[in-house]
């Protein structure tokens, strides 16, 4: 009967049987025990059963997510090679003078799958209990805290970044390959903040390891509820929303977009994937591939006029 369905599913959604890849690969464009490796990974085996066929995770951590995102670029598109992705996509091109690929002409859309905000946090031994005391201890002590990011030039390392200049504060910047290095220092008190998105911070929230003080938003997060935003504290917006999505090689045809967004849209329906994401402090958001498309495109520009305004020197 399952199985049944699966066909069911798969003839609605437009397969074009005789074009189908043996093996779908998902590269993700960072470490494993990143948010993005554990979506993609909740995606994978679903992505598999609808598409009957393997579906892999890849990934392929480096320069800030550039090194993935070529691979996929450079790929034969014909739906055996994707990519999932988040906002450090939309943030290279403001900060790298030269990227391997282009980043609107060299990839196809196929759909959002879910949203996530960042969160300030701290090591549990910090002696501040909420943003004003933490304020406090920045003013009071300049330089003498650090905070680790997963990379120069993600957007945990900007909104860390922005912070500072808005608040005064000078905490040195140790910038990591991955996220998986950057939260183990965290947790072992060699870093002692990070801006996290709230789904990776959350099993850490929960055991003590951390304490998280604020939401960098406009708005708090569901998932931490009393945790106020920092726009709340004086920050001002610093829009900085994690959007998780879906692409492949440029040139991926229709039918294959079409059979993939269908996917999603059963995937994040699913009560077992929402689940998954609630847990991961993640809410499932579907879009159209030209809806994406137009918010990769909008956001880069962003991105752009933000760096320049808040005159970031920036050398990868």
């Amino acid at each position: 009967m399952k199985q049944l369905i699966t066909i069911l599913m798969l003839l609605g959604m437009g397969v074009v049987f005789a074009a189908q890849p043996s093996l779908t690969t998902i590269v993700v464009p960072y470490s494993t025990g990143t948010g993005i490796d554990a979506v993609s990974r909740i995606i994978a085996p679903h992505l598999s059963e609808l598409l009957g066929r393997p579906v892999l995770v890849d990934n392929k951590a480096g320069a800030s997510g550039n090194i993935g995102a070529d691979y996929v670029a450079k790929s034969k598109p014909d739906g055996s090679v994707l990519m999932i992705t988040v906002n450090t996509f939309n943030v290279t091109p403001a900060l790298y003078k030269k990227l391997p690929y282009d980043p609107n002409a060299d990839f196809t859309p196929i759909g959002k799958i879910g949203v996530s905000l960042l969160a300030l946090v701290i090591n549990a031994n910090v002696p501040a209990q909420n943003f004003e005391e933490f304020k406090g201890l920045m003013l009071a002590k300049p330089g003498a805290f650090n905070y680790s990011s997963s990379g120069a030039g993600t957007a945990q390392h900007l909104s860390m970044e922005v912070l500072k200049k808005r608040f005064g504060f000078d905490i040195v910047h140790v910038p990591y390959k991955g996220a998986t290095g950057a939260i183990t220092d965290l947790l072992g008190g060699q870093t002692q903040m990070m801006m996290m998105p709230v789904h990776t911070a959350m099993p850490f929230l929960r055991n003590g390891k951390i304490k998280m003080i604020a939401i960098a938003g406009d708005t708090r997060s569901s998932y931490a509820p009393s945790v106020p935003a920092l726009s709340e504290l004086g920050a001002g917006s610093l829009d900085l929303i994690v959007t998780f999505w879906m692409s492949g090689p440029a040139g991926l045809p229709p039918e294959v977009v079409n059979q993939l967004n269908s996917g999603l849209k059963v995937i994040l329906s699913s009560p077992e994937v929402k689940e998954q994401f609630n847990a991961q402090g993640i809410i499932p958001e579907l879009s159209t591939p030209s809806a994406l498309g137009d918010f990769v495109k909008k956001d880069i520009e962003r991105w752009k006029t933000f760096v320049k305004e808040q005159n970031f020197k920036f050398e990868p």
